[in-house]
């Protein structure tokens, strides 16, 4: 990736529906141009793909929760399978000391929070404890960018 893409990926970054031409412009550079090395950019998997980004608020998920769950290494991969294929998880991250996920999750209550934790997590018997943490208040977070 050269300046001119990393230049191309931060304008898109900020602004996922800016046109080729307003980038083009921007850059000093063709239209064509810009269409070519974002495909390029796509194609080589730099540019996984264009999403919105929603408000969970405003989408009806008040309840923000960071989970740290501790699990025996041998069930590390599954539990993470498992929980990933739930609605509710947003991100999910499996950490380096191989026994520990750390998980997103947006829901619309305490009491969906609750029933998440007992029915998806707490049932999974390589899990052997879990940490939960609401979010009070958003400063910044992430809007596009390196995948994380």
């Amino acid at each position: 990736m050269n300046s001119l893409d990393a230049q191309i990926v931060r304008l898109l970054v900020a602004d996922g529906r800016v046109s080729f031409a307003e980038i083009a412009r921007q850059l000093g550079v063709s239209r064509a141009h810009v269409q070519h090395r974002v495909q390029q950019l796509q194609d080589e998997g730099v540019i996984e793909k264009f999403a919105a980004i929603v408000d969970p608020e405003k989408f009806g998920k008040s309840v923000s929760a960071f989970l740290d769950i501790k699990v025996v290494p041998k069930g590390l991969e599954k539990v993470a399978r498992h929980l990933a294929e739930q609605p509710e998880v947003v991100s999910l991250y499996i950490m380096t000391d191989m026994r520990s996920l750390h998980v997103h999750v947006l829901v619309d209550s305490y009491d969906d929070l609750y029933s998440l934790i007992q029915s998806q997590v707490s049932t999974q018997p390589d899990v052997s404890s879990v940490e939960s943490q609401t979010l009070l208040k958003r400063i910044k977070n992430r809007r596009g960018g390196a995948r994380l």
